[in-house]
């Protein structure tokens, strides 16, 4: 009896000691979705298992044993076995990139869950490019967005376009910082280093915002700081040079006399030049151009305590022109707050506060008149100064000497401007949170411009006294009477952008396979602006220091162009957002917003703008399989509807218009008139975008993104020309605005990255984009072939349209075919050019009638687009042992140019490749002859068009971390110097200043008249943390 008690004791202690040596346990993912296969390892030993289909496993293991769970594509666990017997393990996904956190507009999401076309773009490496404005350090950062430079000015705009040109209205996208309402201007108050991240929509998901979303959204959100850390402080400092790139290959004296004395003979004119061994005379842009500094001071406290975490930052920037100098000046002084605090365990309140005071000058560009212009065009025979005085180049009219401009240019811009955010969160429960925010953006404008008295030389002049009546005033400058007099503008404006909006959302795991989101809210956006002008005449002593309207001695107390203005304009919207996810596999969402603008009138004034979703993982498919090059797979697609209200303000309305003039027994009578015709019926332009695309993962460390779209615009919002016997072009009166045209975009978006980190310290990263763009014009305003954009030259031919069946705002004009060699081949020609004459351009007869015909528009062509056929971007990063080096380059590939800046005057100078002009039968095909006798070589043609691709290295920087033993030892956490240089060298065969030519208006895009080149800055920098 005993010996079978025994036994059965013993059996029960095995039965004990298997069942605690016995452990059973499932992998799971971060979504609580099985892992197959996942390798189950105690470490010391050989024992070892893998999981089953359903992630279940079971192995021998006891309290203190350690085991290590591992599958290809997760991030390795070790866990150590307690007193529990059944085991949960939770796997991160080693695709860490999948897992970044996305902004999408009232929300967040990861790159994995994505379903629309949003591309991000990090703070870090903003900061790293040393550009002064955010616009500058995102060109060639982000497939489908094209960045073109308005002008290189310090303090000016470029242009940001998303997935090109819809309208030849405003085409500006979006720009919301930490949710408050940015134009594309006010992104100049924003100090680059202050940015976390840059997220851009790019289709029809960008719908959750509605009627401001038919051009994209850009979602920047400012630094933030971290609880439970402790004060960090960060400083850094960089300064440096800035030099031209570029110059005008001009002629030079003797080049110049040459040629000069060979067209005025050709045109029956005697030589203006006896001795033509000049020299090299005068090179004006090694005048005007001048180095100049640039410099930037930055300072961040960031921390944060249990319930609180705070971001405080200060900076300056300063720079001066390479035109112009302190005439061209631009300063920025910034100041920021980013608050987070807990108010109570589920009540959270962030507050935003942005500060920022700009002052600029300037000096005039674009254009005749424009420095530039005016140096490109003076003639080298000239010296700068004669005596003590500024020489007149009186031999050509439009033309002064552009450092007399300079010195005699006197403006002034101050901008201060305010923006900030309150937001409360409360999280209601696990699934449900609420939020509120009420954001506003106040800017008060000041602008002071002194014009004085000058004489530039015989007929040149500016400005005008005035009597009582309105009536020049002769004025005595050195014994000549002339009608001018100094005079001031002054201005202030004030701006308010307010907006309060509430959202709701939910968010909720309902089972181990199925998730909803959603989200539902409301928002309410104002606009409040006022202004103030006017111009006073005859400021005393022609001192600047008197440049003010107060100082007005104009006969009367007169004032020109005194006036004001008040604006309002208000939005209402309410939307709504629904999510479904299935084992994080299969993705949907569906999108609606309703919006009210005041722009329009009531039978229009509501809209609707629908977007859909949906994204499918391949790669989490069974069929799928593991171990393969490819890690993760998902396609994507997308459609919305967006809409477009820019119109500016109270366009429906008919409005009267108070400067009007009558005559009445010959005299003349102020009054009222027409101004605007009404038109209530105007609406929405509309945006329909479809988009297909495609992520992939491969070899762990190459990520791949595509994306097709097709993007219509239709309903364009368009103000016809209207005849004047209409009256609707009294004095300030305007057409009514209309809706009529269609505009398509379709392209492709490519995005690679691929990183590595060696054991040796070296890491390495290389990310590269490129898109390819078509754009047509699919339909007109009724009743017109075209509507007319750029001119050519002074009063010269129209040189690009917006015209059916061709890209917005693409040149047209005479198409050549070489140089008429002799007098016999131009008789011999079937076609009929009147005035050739021999080493003219030879037209193309494109209507084949056998006649050139220069009074109308039958052999017109298509001579060039401004919109490249592909964009590029690639960036470089590296560092190795403390070392770093990063480089990035722009390339836009396909873009045309118009050279508009050449003055065809018989004393303007001209560029150098008239040395290789047509002399004589067989000398060229390509130049043609100098003369200053009648010719059609200055109408619009091919001939002023050129190839403007180009490819730029727009950054590099060279920079060394000391060893924090090092830095350390004189108190410094960190410590990096470097050394950088921006917009370094330019690869193209443009001849003009600067290949990037821009403009807000797309009908002048690629029309170069003289542009202000961004300068080449080299620097050096150090960054602190303490």
């Amino acid at each position: 009896m005993r010996k079978l008690l025994l036994l059965s004791m013993l059996c029960c202690w095995s039965l004990f000691a298997f069942a605690q040596s016995t452990r059973s346990g499932r992998v799971v993912d971060d979504r609580g979705d099985p892992i197959p296969g996942a390798s189950i390892l105690k470490l010391g030993s050989s024992v070892g298992t893998v999981s089953d289909l359903d992630g279940n496993f079971t192995i021998s293991a006891v309290e203190g044993d350690r085991l290590q769970v591992s599958f290809i594509g997760f991030t390795s666990q070790v866990i150590t076995i307690g007193s529990q017997t059944q085991l949960r393990i939770t796997l991160a996904d080693e695709l860490t990139s999948l897992n970044e956190v996305v902004v999408v507009g009232y929300g967040t999401s990861t790159k994995k869950e994505l379903t629309g076309a949003i591309s991000q773009v990090d703070g870090e490496s903003i900061t790293a490019m040393n550009m002064p404005r955010v616009d500058q350090a995102l060109q060639g950062k982000i497939a489908g967005v094209t960045i073109t430079t308005n002008s290189g000015a310090p303090g000016a705009t470029s242009n940001i376009r998303i997935r090109g040109l819809s309208t030849f209205g405003d085409n500006d996208p979006l720009i919301l910082v930490d949710g408050i309402i940015f134009d594309a201007a006010g992104l100049n108050s924003l100090n680059p280093n202050d940015i976390e991240s840059v997220n851009v929509l790019k289709d029809g998901t960008a719908g959750i915002y509605g009627v401001r979303a038919a051009n994209g959204v850009i979602l920047i959100e400012t630094k933030k700081g971290s609880k439970n850390t402790r004060a960090s402080v960060d400083f850094s400092a960089w300064r440096g040079v800035q030099e031209a790139e570029r110059k005008l290959n001009l002629l030079n004296a003797t080049e110049y006399a040459i040629l000069k004395n060979e067209a005025f003979a050709a045109g029956g004119l005697p030589r203006p030049f006896a001795n033509t061994q000049l020299g090299r005379g005068t090179d004006w842009q090694a005048e005007v151009f001048q180095t100049a500094p640039i410099e930037e001071y930055n300072l961040t406290i960031t921390g944060g305590s249990e319930k609180t975490s705070y971001s405080i930052g200060g900076s300056y920037f300063g720079q001066q022109g390479i035109v112009g100098g302190p005439r061209s000046n631009f300063e920025r002084y910034n100041a920021r707050l980013n608050f987070t605090t807990a108010l109570a365990p589920k009540v959270t309140l962030t507050s935003v506060l942005l500060y920022t005071h700009e002052q600029a000058s300037g000096i005039p560009q674009g254009g005749i008149g424009s420095v530039l212009f005016n140096t490109i065009n003076a003639y080298p025979t000239e010296p700068v100064r004669i005596g003590d005085r500024f020489s007149f180049l009186e031999d050509v009219q439009d033309i002064i000497n552009p450092l007399a401009q300079i010195e005699n240019t006197f403006n002034e811009t101050y901008v201060n401007k305010i923006v900030g955010k309150e937001e409360v969160a409360y999280k209601i429960n696990d699934y449900f949170s609420l939020n509120g925010r009420a954001g506003y953006n106040f800017a008060l404008v000041d602008t002071r411009v002194f014009n004085p008295l000058v004489w530039y030389g015989p007929g040149k002049f500016a400005n005008t006294a005035r009597n009582e009546n309105l009536d020049p005033v002769l004025v005595d400058i050195g014994g000549i009477q002339i009608e001018r007099g100094a005079s001031a503008f002054e201005s202030r404006n004030s701006f308010l952008d307010y907006n309060l909006e509430a959202f709701l959302n939910y968010d909720q795991q309902l089972t181990a396979l199925h998730r909803v989101k959603g989200t539902a809210g409301v928002s309410y956006f104002g606009n409040r602006s006022m202004g103030l002008n006017g111009v006073g005449f005859n400021i005393p002593n022609n001192d600047p220091a008197f440049a003010a309207i107060s100082a007005n001695q104009a006969p009367g107390g007169f004032l020109n162009n005194a006036g004001s203005f008040r604006a309002r304009q208000r939005l209402l919207s309410a939307f709504v957002r629904g999510e479904y996810d299935y084992k994080r596999r299969y993705m949907f969402s569906a999108i609606l917003r309703r919006d009210g603008s005041s722009n329009f009138g009531p039978n229009n004034r509501f809209g609707y703008f629908p977007a859909v979703s949906g994204a499918w993982v391949i790669s989490d498919e069974g069929f799928f399989g593991t171990g393969g090059p490819i890690d993760f797979l998902k396609l994507r697609t997308s459609f919305g509807i967006s809409g477009n209200d820019q119109i500016g303000l109270f366009r429906f309305r008919g409005l009267m218009d108070g400067l009007a003039r009558y005559v009445f027994d010959d005299l003349i009578v102020n009054g009222a008139a027409v101004g605007t015709f009404s038109n209530p019926d105007l609406r929405w332009e509309t945006t329909y975008q479809t988009n297909f695309g495609l992520d992939f993962t491969l070899l762990r460390n190459v990520d791949f993104t595509a994306n097709y779209f097709i993007k219509e615009t239709r309903d364009l919002l368009f103000q016809p020309a209207v005849s004047a016997l209409l009256g609707s072009y009294g004095p300030g009166g305007f057409p009514p605005v209309i809706n009529a045209g269609n505009v398509m975009n379709r392209g492709l978006e490519l995005e690679i990255g691929w990183a590595t980190q060696r054991s040796s310290g070296l890491n390495f990263r290389v990310d590269y984009n490129i898109t390819f763009l078509t754009n047509r014009v699919t339909s007109v305003p009724e009743g017109l072939d075209f509507i007319p954009g750029a001119a050519f030259g002074v009063g010269g031919n129209i040189a690009t349209r917006f015209q059916e069946g061709f890209p917005i705002g693409y040149f047209v004009g005479f198409k050549t075919d070489g140089i008429w060699q002799s007098q016999e081949e131009i008789a011999a020609s079937p076609v009929v050019q009147p005035g050739a004459r021999p080493g003219d351009l030879r037209f193309v007869d494109v209507n084949g009638d056998g006649r050139i015909a220069f009074g109308d528009e039958s052999d017109l062509t298509f001579l060039g687009s401004p919109i490249p056929d592909y964009i590029m971007g690639l960036n470089l990063s590296m560092d190795f042992k403390g070392f770093d080096f990063s480089a990035n380059i722009y390339a836009a590939i396909g873009q045309d140019i118009i050279r508009n800046y050449e003055r065809q005057q018989p004393f303007a100078n001209q560029m150098a490749y008239n040395v290789n002009r047509w002399t004589g039968p067989g000398t060229t095909n390509e130049f043609p002859r100098l003369t200053t006798g009648p010719t059609r070589n200055t109408v619009f043609s091919d001939f002023f068009v050129e190839d403007g691709s180009f490819a730029r290295l727009r950054n590099v920087t060279l920079g060394y971390t000391l060893p924090e033993a090092v830095s350390g030892k004189v108190g410094v956490r960190a410590l990096r110097v470097y050394v950088a240089a921006n917009n370094l060298i330019t690869l193209t065969r443009y001849m003009g200043f600067d290949p990037d030519v821009g403009a807000p208006n797309p009908l002048f895009a690629g029309v170069d008249n003289g542009i202000f080149p961004q300068a080449r800055v080299l620097m050096g920098g150090v960054n602190f943390r303490f």
